[in-house]
C-alpha cells in the first residue's frame, strides 16, 4: 500500500496513469460497457463507482487545459434521457480537484465508441447508472 493514494486506485490503474502522456485519454466505463470490444488495454475496477474513481484519479493527474473539453460523457440516444444527478456527481468529483474545468461535453453514442478505440485505456467500473461513461484527457503537469 502506498501512502496518499486512494485505495480505489489499483496497481494496474496506477501503472496506466503513470504511463499515459499529456493528451492521452482514459475512459471510465460503466459495468455494461463493451470495453474489450473497443480497446485492447482494459483495467478492471469492478464494484467501484465512477465518482469514487474520479476522486482517486484526479488527485493524481490533471485535466488537459489546452483543449475546449477535456471531459466527455456519452449523450443519450434520441428518445432516451440522462439522469442529471449522474453528471452532477461526476462534476462534483471533478470540481474537487480541477474546478476550472470547462463544461462536460456530450458526445453521440457511436462517436463516443469511436473515441474509445483511440483512448489510452478503458477502466471497467462497477458503475450501474445509465450513461455512466466518461472520458478524461490527461493534461500537462501544472507549474
Amino acid at each position: 500500500m502506498l501512502i496518499g493514494i486512494d485505495p480505489v486506485i489499483s496497481p494496474d490503474l496506477l501503472d496506466v496513469l503513470f504511463r499515459m502522456g499529456h493528451g492521452d485519454e482514459l475512459v471510465l466505463a460503466d459495468a455494461f460497457f463493451p470495453g474489450n470490444t473497443f480497446n485492447s488495454r482494459v483495467v478492471r475496477a469492478d464494484g467501484i463507482r465512477v465518482p469514487a474513481l474520479l476522486q482517486g484519479i484526479l488527485a493524481l493527474i490533471n485535466l488537459d487545459s489546452y483543449v475546449p473539453n477535456p471531459v466527455i460523457m456519452m449523450a443519450p440516444v434520441p428518445g432516451d434521457s440522462l439522469d442529471p444527478e449522474t453528471e452532477k456527481s461526476f462534476r462534483g468529483a471533478i470540481d474537487k480537484y480541477w474546478p476550472e474545468t470547462p463544461a462536460i461535453e456530450h458526445m453521440e453514442r457511436f462517436a463516443f465508441y469511436e473515441r474509445c478505440k483511440k483512448a489510452y485505456a478503458i477502466v471497467m467500473t462497477g458503475e450501474t447508472v445509465k450513461y455512466g461513461n466518461i472520458i478524461l484527457k490527461k493534461g500537462v503537469i501544472p507549474v
